[in-house]
């Protein structure tokens, strides 16, 4: 378990190294840009993935104590705090945190998933084009299909074969869903644009489960 989570750690280091040298070109307009997560733009993600390598399980859970276990009231503080006066700060801060393997329990496939995830959340509204590996990307396709924890996944697979047609990744059982390991991780994680990557008897089941921003 040691070797596989240390295994993880790499791949996610390399991942947040591959978004901050994409970050470093944005302009200011860009900073600003909406993203696939909701009502945070580009800088504001960046914060939220800084706050996520820098809290333990304690401060997590001093922190969700306080925000009375409403995960957007504790999210949005750590990511408040982790923002710098400027993006080229608050990017500074990023890359202070990419060799981090901190985190708030031992579920690492989930915290590979949240950098891949929102990585992509600033990348595809930029029209930015990096691919995750599909080494780092299967790992978390099978968390997710098979764990409800920061998403609903298991639930949005729940009676659906899931397959890659790039990569090992295959889960569940009924119709099927097909498609990139990438395009199917983002759907589990809701995010809908993905799902125009994606075919098969099941995918009318799996869009009706994926909300539309």
């Amino acid at each position: 378990m040691k070797q596989q989570d240390d295994e993880l750690w790499a791949l996610a280091h390399a991942e947040r190294a591959a978004l901050a040298d994409d970050l470093a070109g944005l302009s200011a307009e860009q900073w600003r840009h909406p993203t696939l997560c909701g009502a945070w733009n580009v800088e504001d993600v960046v914060a939220h993935l800084t706050a996520a390598a820098s809290i333990g399980q304690w401060a997590w859970i001093r922190s969700m104590v306080g925000a009375r276990f409403r995960p957007d009231l504790h999210n949005q503080r750590r990511l408040e705090e982790h923002r710098g006066a400027t993006p080229e700060e608050t990017l500074a801060r990023f890359r202070g945190v990419i060799g981090s393997t901190t985190a708030p329990s031992g579920h690492t496939p989930a915290y590979l998933g949240e950098v891949l995830v929102h990585a992509q959340d600033i990348r595809h509204p930029l029209g930015l084009d990096h691919s995750p590996s599909v080494e780092a990307l299967t790992p978390v396709a099978e968390f997710f299909a098979a764990n409800d924890f920061t998403v609903s996944s298991r639930k949005t697979a729940a009676g659906l074969e899931l397959r890659a047609d790039d990569g090992p990744f295959a889960a569940g059982s009924g119709p099927a869903v097909s498609g990139p390991t990438l395009a199917l991780v983002m759907a589990m994680a809701g995010r809908a644009v993905y799902l125009e990557q994606l075919d098969g008897p099941g995918l009318p089941t799996l869009r009706s489960r994926v909300p539309t921003r």
